[in-house]
């Protein structure tokens, strides 16, 4: 019998160059790639801004397009609240989005930040801590009052709510991204030129959307910390 050969899938996604330092590991890739998204946000910030004007043209208008409809969507969960927190929510929005996409780029070793559950983690925990501290703003001490509502046994139920919060923001964002890469690769394996067309411009929309749900649940996660208190 004549011998048949096979190619394995190779699949970069969920693989990381990982790199030990004070008894600590570090993903290197997933830190170059974030250092990257974050000079594509800066260099967007600046070419957008660099020729202001009142009549918005270029740059300019499709980012103000963009961050109008944000506003939008947001601003009336937050209220008062708003200027506080709008520059933060924007550039969560911004960043998200350039990071979701860099994993589309036909280039081997350039991944999505995201797809790495270090990045998503670290981006959930700053959101739950940034929560508590507009929380304890808006409503002093009494902030942790809620977490005895609507009875005093509640607390269980209430702290609970607010672990799996972060774990949920860090885990949607984490799977949708790294299945889309997983799916990219394979792909573009079986079906070098039409399958991964189609993918990418199905990802390009999965992208943006996890990048507007990720940024509008902290949004409500702000809005219900803040209502609680105006109650």
């Amino acid at each position: 019998m004549g011998g048949s050969t096979s190619s394995a899938i190779e699949i970069d996604a969920g693989h990381h160059w990982v790199v030990g330092f004070l008894g600590m590991q570090f993903n290197m890739d997933t830190l170059i790639m974030t250092w990257i998204t974050m000079a594509i946000v800066i260099f967007l910030a600046w070419l957008t801004t660099r020729k202001r004007s009142l009549v918005p043209h270029g740059w300019q208008n499709i980012m103000e397009m963009m961050l109008d409809w944000l506003q939008g969507q947001m601003k009336p969960t937050l209220g008062r609240y708003w200027p506080v927190v709008s520059g933060l929510l924007f550039t969560y929005f911004i960043f998200l989005l350039v990071a979701n996409m860099l994993g589309l780029l036909p280039i081997h070793h350039i991944m999505s930040p995201t797809s790495d559950l270090n990045t998503t983690a670290g981006l959930a925990i700053f959101s739950t801590i940034l929560v508590w501290a507009i929380g304890i703003h808006a409503n002093g001490m009494g902030f942790f009052k809620e977490f005895f509502k609507p009875y005093a046994p509640f607390v269980i139920v209430n702290l609970l709510e607010q672990v799996t919060r972060p774990l949920t923001l860090a885990f949607r964002l984490f799977g949708n991204i790294l299945a889309g890469e997983i799916m990219l690769a394979v792909l573009n394996h079986l079906a070098p030129v039409l399958a991964p067309s189609v993918w990418i411009a199905f990802s390009i929309l999965i992208g943006l959307i996890q990048a507007f749900v990720f940024t509008i649940l902290v949004t409500s996660y702000l809005g219900l910390t803040i209502d609680s208190g105006e109650e």
